[in-house]
C-alpha cells in the first residue's frame, strides 16, 4: 500500500497501538479457539482500515464493539449452516412431500422480500443475506444508522404482516 494514503499512516498507528490489547480482550472475552481469534482479529482490522479514522473517537470501544460483531456474526453463521445441515439430513429421510412444502416456503419467502419497497428492501437483504451490520449498510448505501434500523425494523414488520396473510 501507498504509504502516502491519508488513512493508512492512521491505520498503522491505530494496529501500532492497540494490536496486542485487541489480540488479548478476544482471546479472554469471547475465549474463542486461537484460530478464531486470529480470524476475528484479522477481520476487525480490515474493517478498520475500511473506516474513516478521523471518525473513531474511542479506538478502544471501536475495535472491541466491531470485534465482538464479527464473533456474533459467525457464530450466527455457523448456527444457520448447522441448521440447513440438519434440515438437509431431515430431506433425505423426510420424503417428497416434505421438501415441496420447503420449496413452497422458500419462494414465498422470496416472493414476500421482492415485494417489498425498494429501499426497505435493500436495507433488508444487505442485512440478512450479505451479513452486513448496520454500520456497513449505512456507509455502502450512503444513510445514517438510524435510518438504516429505521428501514430494518419496517422491512421486518412488513414481513411477518405478510406471513400472517
Amino acid at each position: 500500500m501507498d504509504d502516502e494514503q491519508p488513512g493508512w499512516r492512521a491505520i498503522e498507528a491505530l494496529y501500532r497501538d492497540h494490536a496486542e490489547w485487541l489480540r488479548a480482550l478476544v482471546t479472554r472475552r469471547l475465549r474463542a479457539q486461537p484460530t478464531e481469534v486470529d480470524d476475528i482479529v484479522q477481520d476487525t482490522w480490515l474493517r478498520a482500515a475500511g473506516c474513516k479514522t478521523d471518525n473513531i473517537q474511542h479506538p478502544k470501544a471501536f475495535l472491541s464493539q466491531t470485534a465482538l460483531n464479527l464473533f456474533r456474526d459467525r457464530k450466527r453463521r455457523e448456527a444457520v449452516r448447522q441448521q440447513h445441515r440438519e434440515g438437509v439430513a431431515a430431506d433425505r429421510g423426510g420424503g417428497d412431500r416434505h421438501s415441496m412444502s420447503e420449496q413452497e416456503a422458500i419462494l414465498e419467502l422470496e416472493r414476500i422480500v421482492l415485494d417489498l419497497p425498494e429501499k426497505i428492501r435493500d436495507v433488508f437483504v444487505l442485512s440478512r443475506f450479505r451479513h452486513m451490520s448496520n454500520a456497513e449498510i449505512a456507509t455502502t448505501l450512503g444513510i445514517s444508522i438510524k435510518t438504516v434500523e429505521w428501514r430494518m425494523g419496517k422491512a421486518l414488520a412488513l414481513c411477518m404482516s405478510r406471513l400472517r396473510d
